[in-house]
Formats: C-alpha cells, structure tokens, sequence
C-alpha cells in the first residue's frame, strides 16, 4: 500500500491594492487574506515536521556547498 499524498501546503494569494474598496469593510479582502496566510504558516509548519529534510523555502535541507 502506497503512502496516503501530502502535498506541501500552497501559500494564498495575495490580493492586488485594487481589490480593496477602502470603505471599511469587515473583513476586508486583506483581512480575509492575513488569515488566510496564518493557516497556511500554521499547515506549513505542521507539515515540516512531517517532512524533516526539507526547508522553508522548498530546498532540500543536505550538505552546505562551502567555498
């Protein structure tokens, strides 16, 4: 049996300037996004955990090149 897929957790987009109406609203599309952007940091963390050999930014935590 083949391990069940976990995928890295994909961050969120962010909204252009112009998304915004500026009138107040609540949520705003950037308040929608901020926390949008904390479960996704919240998911990525969980899932470096599970995937100790690799590195926030998607490269894979192996020997340093020295120079």
């Amino acid at each position: 049996m083949s391990p069940e897929p976990d995928p890295r957790p994909t961050p969120p987009t962010e909204p252009a300037l112009e998304e915004c109406c500026k009138a107040g609203c609540e949520p705003c599309v950037f308040d929608r996004y901020y926390d949008a952007l904390e479960r996704y940091r919240a998911a990525l963390d969980a899932w470096l955990e599970r995937h100790p050999g690799e590195l926030p930014d998607g490269r894979e935590n192996g020997p340093q090149d020295t120079v």
